[in-house]
């Protein structure tokens, strides 16, 4: 059955039918708005657009693949603050012949020549004040929560023709934030934070700048990643940095905590904070590509 056959009303009542209600929904997918319960008194929210054959592609990837994506772009934001996913808003635009945590609470669906999503994810800080890139202070350490390179790798396998290692092209397609690690990390302290979405050395800067700071990135605590380094050797490349240091969409989740903090063994430590401004890989300022830019090369 395609788009065409179920009718506007046919395919919400069809995406109603599918997702699971959450107790925070008053009023759900069906009306003219959703209703939410917010027991905080401010409401963390954000939104991104996915466009067919820039952000994802249908050859490669199923629709289940395709939603767990947008969904997840917008979760790591929220979560980033340091907040606990609620609820997603999803605009939803596709072609006729298309065959058809956090809740969706409610969006709209329209015709299309390609597959366009419009997400705004929201979210409860739960009384704790959230946590943006703009406090990071010197002295601080960075660390890191989820994977770093391998959604970069898994592109890096398709577009050359290739399906292993598998846990890659895995991850490119449905990435898999640790979203519990940012309200974790609000409560263990942390001074600022940043979802991971163009790439480790470009959001790294966006939190130095936003802080006023220089971070000093140590290359050598990286941990190993044998599936990285496979890629790498399938696909002729030198080494893995590279993807780690530049690559988007894992959505990991990076953070400066207090020196000395003791953080959970998801949470890895890769760096400095220091007066100044920018960002430095192993005391040497970064050059070339920093990450994926949205309006440029």
């Amino acid at each position: 059955m395609t788009i065409s056959d179920l009718g506007e009303f046919g395919l919400i009542e069809a995406i109603a039918a599918a997702l699971p209600r959450s107790d925070r929904t008053v009023v759900g997918i069906g009306d003219d708005a959703a209703v939410l319960s917010a027991p905080d008194s401010r409401v963390v929210a954000t939104t991104d657009l996915l466009v067919e054959g820039r952000h994802f592609r249908r050859d490669w990837s199923s629709a289940a693949d395709i939603g767990a994506k947008a969904a997840a772009q917008n979760l790591a934001d929220v979560a980033a603050m340091g907040a606990v996913p609620v609820a997603l808003l999803v605009g939803f635009a596709a072609p006729g012949d298309l065959a058809a945590g956090a809740t969706v609470a409610g969006g709209d669906v329209s015709g299309a020549d390609s597959v366009v999503l419009a997400v705004t994810a929201l979210g409860d800080l739960a009384g704790r004040d959230p946590v943006t890139r703009a406090g990071a202070r010197p002295g601080d350490v960075l660390a890191y929560a989820g994977v770093l390179g391998e959604s970069a790798a898994g592109l890096a396998l398709l577009e050359a023709g290739l399906t292993r290692p598998a846990p890659l092209i895995a991850a490119h397609r449905r990435p898999a934030p640790p979203y519990h690690a940012g309200p974790e990390a609000a409560g263990l302290g942390a001074t600022a934070m940043i979802d991971v979405s163009d790439g480790l050395l470009a959001d790294t800067g966006h939190l130095a700048r936003a802080s006023g700071v220089r971070v000093d990135i140590d290359s050598g605590r990286f941990p190993g990643n044998p599936a990285l380094a496979a890629a790498a050797t399938a696909l002729g490349r030198p080494g893995v940095l590279d993807w780690v240091l530049t690559g988007g969409e894992d959505h990991a989740l990076a953070a400066t905590f207090p020196a000395g903090r003791e953080l959970p063994g998801h949470w890895t430590v890769i760096g400095q904070v220091r007066e100044g401004q920018g960002v430095l890989v192993n005391g040497n300022p970064a050059t070339g590509r920093a990450g994926w830019k949205h309006f440029g090369g």
